[in-house]
This record gives C-alpha cells, sequence and structure tokens, in this order.
C-alpha cells in the first residue's frame, strides 16, 4: 500500500537509505502503486506490491549506487 510519510518506510528502508534516497522510493513507489493496480498492466505475474518495489528500487538505483554497506549519491 502506499507510503504517506518516509517514517512510514520499513525500518530496512529507514536505516539503509539517505533521506533523498528515501523520498524517491516512496514516491516512486506510490506512483507504481496506482499505475500497475491492474494485473493486466503488470509485466509479469508480480503482485501490485512487488511491481511497485521493483520500481521504486530502480528510481532510487538511478540516482543512488551502493557503496559497500552504504548508499551513496551516483557521480
Amino acid at each position: 500500500m502506499p507510503y504517506k510519510t518516509n517514517e512510514d518506510l520499513p525500518d530496512s528502508l529507514q536505516h539503509v537509505l539517505p533521506k533523498h534516497a528515501q523520498d524517491i522510493f516512496r514516491e516512486a513507489f506510490n506512483n507504481a502503486w496506482h499505475q500497475y493496480a491492474s494485473p493486466e498492466k503488470r509485466f509479469d505475474d508480480s503482485s501490485r506490491d512487488e511491481t511497485a518495489r521493483k520500481v521504486a528500487w530502480a528510481a532510487v538505483k538511478h540516482k543512488y549506487e551502493k557503496n559497500g554497506d552504504v548508499w551513496v549519491t551516483k557521480e
């Protein structure tokens, strides 16, 4: 389900992603949640939640990369 604030994100995301990356994840997840509500709009047999998570992580990885255990802005 969509997230109203970053504080609503899972603890695992709050602890590893910088605030800006959390914003990106939340906004991309929420948009994808609405965009892929219908199973016919999804590219595979993924659930709505799984599809939204894939989209959100792709959005984060567009701006951030993992350096060891830390997510940092791409240069």
